[in-house]
């Protein structure tokens, strides 16, 4: 079984993917009679058709080292996942190699940090590493498949 070490999430490591939601740097703008941050626009949405959606996932925990043999993606949406819990979750993800996965590659999310997956881009599915495993998802809500998956034939091995 092929190996994947876990890796920090960062911007510039996860940018070929999407993008890393986090407050970082000073806020865009000060609002709410000066006692928040707005830290703007951090992410673009992507639909083909359809329309965003809020949807709340519920998640059990998995643990280390975690068996990856199946990635999937969203071809008419980007999706974003923002993490009710300050707890830091796995987020496994890898290039288009001609329509299908190219090497996987995993990252372990900061606590207090989300992702925006690109539109298309190959993903494991949700692996909290702790309870609760309760996200905020925005999607794409509306008609036809937007669900393709890859399962290797042989599995990957994430490990610390």
């Amino acid at each position: 079984m092929t190996r994947i070490r876990i890796q920090p999430l960062t911007a510039q490591a996860f940018a070929p993917f999407g993008d890393v939601l986090e407050v970082a740097g000073d806020p865009d703008k000060i609002i709410n009679q000066g006692m928040c941050g707005r830290y703007h626009d951090r992410a673009q949405l992507d639909f083909e058709d359809g329309r965003a959606g809020i949807s709340l996932f519920n998640a059990e925990p998995r643990s280390l080292p975690y068996r990856l043999d199946m990635v999937e993606r969203h071809p008419q949406g980007s999706q974003a996942f923002l993490p009710m819990s300050q707890h830091p979750f796995l987020v496994i993800v890898a290039p288009d190699a001609g329509g299908q996965p190219g090497e996987p590659v995993a990252f372990r999310t900061a606590p207090g940090q989300g992702i925006n997956l690109h539109r298309g881009t190959w993903h494991g599915v949700l692996t909290p590493l702790h309870a609760p495993g309760l996200f905020a998802v925005v999607d794409r809500i509306g008609a036809g498949a937007n669900l393709q998956e890859h399962w290797f034939d042989q599995p990957f091995e994430v490990t610390e």
